[in-house]
Parts: structure tokens; C-alpha cells; sequence
């Protein structure tokens, strides 16, 4: 990944399921192999958004006022994980970061969501392995299929990442005829567990 910086920004779109893409395996190997992950007393795994930069999305910036309300920037590391990947938040401008148009909730393949399971738990598990000595703890804010394969790479690993919102609060606040029957991050419910997680430990 030689040619990769985490400045460069290209105007493109690329579109279809991403993690399909050559340039987000080679974007994973450069963080896997190169990027100097800094160390922090908890990582935060977020999900992607349809918005790019992540940073700007309603979603992220529901999160951060979560998170910054009960930690301080230097405690934390964010990173986004889904469809793009791996990718702490700090590169999100990085080609193809910003550059993609994919949502796999929209998704009614059963083999290209078979496929996304299978591709990102590896990535997960790799970048578990790479920063096993990073963080003090783990903490992954996620539903649906990211939860999925977070759970996997966890249990790949067997290092200890704590799954938010809890399994319990998931099924208090499930709708089954809702298209996404577990709701969204931005319940209320779902933040004030993050927070309090964050806060207490």
C-alpha cells in the first residue's frame, strides 16, 4: 500500500457492495500492516454511514455527543467498521473511505450478505489481533449484521469486546414488523446504555 496516504481523497464514487472492492482490501492491508494505531483506554467500533464523511453523518454525531459527554478525546479511539471494512475514524477521507455508496440493509442476496459476514469477521479478527495490546477495553455500538460479525470476530479472537445495546434491551424494543425489527442506534434507550457503559464501566 505504498502509493496509499491517509490525506489522499479522490472524487469518485464507487458503487455495489464495497467490501467486494480491491481498494478496501488494500485500504485493510495498509491498516493492518502499517498504520500506527494509538493507544487508548477504550475503543469504540462504530458502524459505517450512507454519509460520508462518517464524522458528519446524524448517526455519528448522536454518538460522539454520547461519547464525549462521558470520556475524554484521549481516552478514546473510534473506529468504523461494515461494509468499509476496518478503519479507525481518524482516516476516514482515505480512498475509499469517502467514496462508496453502499448500504447492505437493502440487501436481499442471501450469498452477497453470506459473503459480507464472512469477509468482515476476518477483518474484524485481524484488526482485533493487531491492536490486542492497544485498548484497555472494547466496546462495539451495533445491530443487524455488523453485530453478527463483530460477535464472530470476538469469539475468533477471544478477546473480550462488550456488545452494545445489550441482547436484553434489543428484544424490550424490538418491532418484528418493522423492516429492521431491532430498530435504530439512535433510539434513546440504546444511547443512554452506551453511556452508562461508558460512565461506569
Amino acid at each position: 500500500m505504498s502509493k496509499m496516504h491517509p490525506g489522499r481523497e479522490r472524487k469518485m464514487v464507487l458503487e455495489g457492495p464495497s467490501f467486494y472492492h480491491p481498494a478496501f482490501e488494500e485500504a485493510f492491508r495498509y491498516i493492518i500492516d502499517t498504520y500506527d494505531v494509538p493507544p487508548r483506554d477504550t475503543c469504540i467500533f462504530l458502524p459505517c454511514s450512507m454519509k460520508k464523511p462518517y464524522s458528519r453523518s446524524r448517526s455519528h454525531a448522536a454518538f460522539d455527543t454520547v461519547i464525549f459527554r462521558e470520556c475524554s478525546p484521549k481516552e478514546v479511539h473510534l473506529v468504523v467498521f461494515g461494509t468499509c471494512g476496518v478503519v479507525p475514524r481518524e482516516l476516514e477521507r482515505m480512498y475509499p473511505f469517502a467514496h462508496y455508496r453502499y448500504m447492505l440493509g437493502r440487501c436481499t442476496d442471501p450469498s452477497v450478505r453470506q459473503d459480507f459476514h464472512r469477509i468482515e469477521r476476518f477483518r474484524l479478527s485481524r484488526y482485533l489481533e493487531k491492536t490486542k495490546g492497544s485498548y484497555g477495553r472494547r466496546v462495539a455500538f451495533c445491530l443487524g449484521g455488523f453485530r453478527r460479525a463483530m460477535t464472530g470476530a470476538a469469539a475468533d479472537t477471544g478477546i473480550d469486546v462488550r456488545i452494545l445495546p445489550s441482547d436484553d434491551l434489543i428484544a424490550a424494543h424490538a418491532r418484528p414488523e418493522l423492516r429492521f425489527p431491532e430498530g435504530s442506534l439512535l433510539y434513546d434507550a440504546y444511547l443512554e446504555e452506551l453511556a452508562g457503559v461508558l460512565r461506569d464501566g
